[in-house]
Formats: structure tokens, sequence, C-alpha cells
């Protein structure tokens, strides 16, 4: 399999039947399909974020190892300093579909209930990073600019009542004592999909220690310009209930008023602050994402961001 890559980390295309563009990373590189004959197929995924270099082997041998199969096989791979030279070829898991469905997030979610059930003492030092800022450092952010600026200008279109309501709750409450357990770190809708009647979790550079609303809040209230979806406030009970209930078996009873609480509380957080990044992707439009998708995405964060408030 290294001989349908070359030594400069690119695909021999001398080797290869064809090729298929999956998607481009935050650095440019390009994730691809494979084809070795017209019926054999991999994945090809070079480094697409240089900051997660050597991250996505480590959490492969480290972590990912004691799983069950909910994750594509490594078939190869290479690692060096230079990032250009770093590569990964993965099973083929096929046409994969990225539409929200509650059947798939139950099952999804009773995955995560295991894993964050499991225990992390030998990763307290591990090399591993997620992809945002913490919650406390993004809270610390925002009351920054509420004492600076008026809500109006800092979210417009969302009522600055609303947005004042919120602040004021977040600078009372904090997310410090909460505890850490191990995450996906990148949960969103492009990141699983059910292959043949069984879930697959893809990507997992960005598994880190967090607290258990951040897988939570991915794959229920996190909003992405590419896999948009519609979240009511039914389907975020029913999902919230289903990991209650399954933690309660794994071990780990929690209360549901506080549980959810602090669920409402941490997602209208990263919420205000998503929608700050989006507003402003959507002023720059570099064409990293497509305009009416970033739109879209506005749109939906703030619709999620109103159904979150009403608990608060």
């Amino acid at each position: 399999m290294h001989s349908i890559i070359k030594p400069d980390g690119r695909i021999n295309d001398e080797k290869v039947w064809r090729r298929e563009l999956l998607y481009q990373g935050m650095n440019g590189s390009c994730v691809e399909r494979v084809y070795v004959t017209a019926s054999e197929s991999l994945v090809f995924k070079p480094l697409t974020n240089n900051e997660q270099l050597g991250k996505e082997i480590w959490v492969n041998e480290h972590i990912l190892s004691a799983f069950p199969p909910i994750y594509p096989r490594i078939i190869a791979h290479s690692l060096s300093a230079n990032p250009s030279l770093n590569w990964i070829l993965y099973e083929d898991l096929g046409e994969l579909t990225h539409v929200f469905e509650e059947k798939t997030a139950i099952g999804l979610i009773s995955y995560m209930a295991k894993w964050h059930a499991l225990p992390i003492s030998h990763l307290q030092h591990a090399p591993l990073r997620g992809p945002k800022p913490t919650a406390e450092a993004v809270r610390a952010e925002l009351l920054q600019l509420w004492q600076a600026e008026d809500p109006e200008q800092l979210w417009p279109g969302i009522p600055s009542s609303l947005c004042r309501h919120l602040l004021a709750m977040l600078q009372t409450e904090s997310f410090a004592a909460d505890e850490l357990l191990l995450s996906h770190g990148d949960l969103h809708l492009g990141n699983y999909a059910r292959v043949n009647g069984q879930i697959k979790v893809l990507d997992w550079e960005h598994a880190h220690l967090n607290l258990r609303y951040w897988d939570l809040y991915h794959v229920i209230d996190l909003s992405h310009p590419l896999f948009p979806k519609d979240m009511t406030t039914a389907i975020r009970e029913r999902l919230l209930d289903h990991y209650l209930e399954l933690s309660a078996q794994y071990g780990k009873r929690i209360d549901p008023r506080s549980f959810k609480h602090g669920y409402y509380l941490f997602a209208s957080l990263y919420s205000l602050w998503m929608l700050r990044l989006i507003a402003s992707d959507i002023r720059t439009n570099k064409g990293i994402w497509p305009l009416n998708q970033l739109e879209q995405q506005h749109i939906e964060t703030s619709s999620n961001l109103r159904q979150i408030a009403e608990f608060l």
C-alpha cells in the first residue's frame, strides 16, 4: 500500500486507477478516495491541520485500540516532522450520508456514554489538544466583550434582552470545577455516519479531555456550514435524557436538573461564541465556506440559541 504514495507524500497516479475528492482540510490539503482497482478503494488523508501533527496516529494506537470497531481501520501511514510527509490510508467505508436523524444520534450517544465512562488517569499528560478554546476561556472572552460593547452590536438579530440574560448567568456561573473526561473533540454531523446498520465515528485527531457537554453540544446544537440539521426542543430533550439514562448504567449517576442546566448554559455560551465567528466569516467571505451555507449556519445557530434560552 505504501507504493501508491510517493516519497514526497503525494498520491502516485501511476499506481492508482482513479481518485475522487472527498473534502479539503483547513490547511488546504485534500482528503481523497483512491481506487487501487475498479472495485478496491482506500481513503487517503494527508495532514489536514498542521497543529494536529501526529495526533491521529497517537489516538489510534493509545485510545482507539481498546474500542470496538466503530472507527475506520488504518491500513498504512507515514509520520514525519515535515507536515507534508504525514499521511494515513484508511479503509474505505463507502459513500457516507451525513443527514441528521434522531435514531442515529441516539446510537451515537450510546457510544459516547461508554467512552465518557472510561478511566482517564493515563491521559492526564497525553499529547492531546482540542480544536477550540475551553469553556472558561470563551466565557472570559464574551464577558470582556460585553463590558466593552452593547449586545445589539455584538449579536445583531438576537434580542439584546436574551443576550443580557445569558451573559448575566455566565457572569455568576462557571465550568472551572466540572469533571473532565475523554472527548472525541469534533463530533459534528460530518464526522459520523451509519454504515451497513452500524454507526461509524471518524476523525479522532481532536480527541482530548473536556467536559461531558462538549461532545453532546457537537451532536445536538453545534452547527456546521456543510452539514445543516434541524434541531427541536423535543429531540434535544430526548437525546439528553438518553445520555442521562446510559450514564447511570455505566456507574455515573447525574442529577437531571443540574445536568440539563449545565448543558443549556454550556450550549448558550458556545452558541453566542459561534454566532460571532460565523458573522465574521460572512463579513470577510474568504471563500473557505460557501456564503449561502454560512448564512444558513447563522440561522440554525440563532434558532438553537433561542430554544436553549427557554430553559434558562
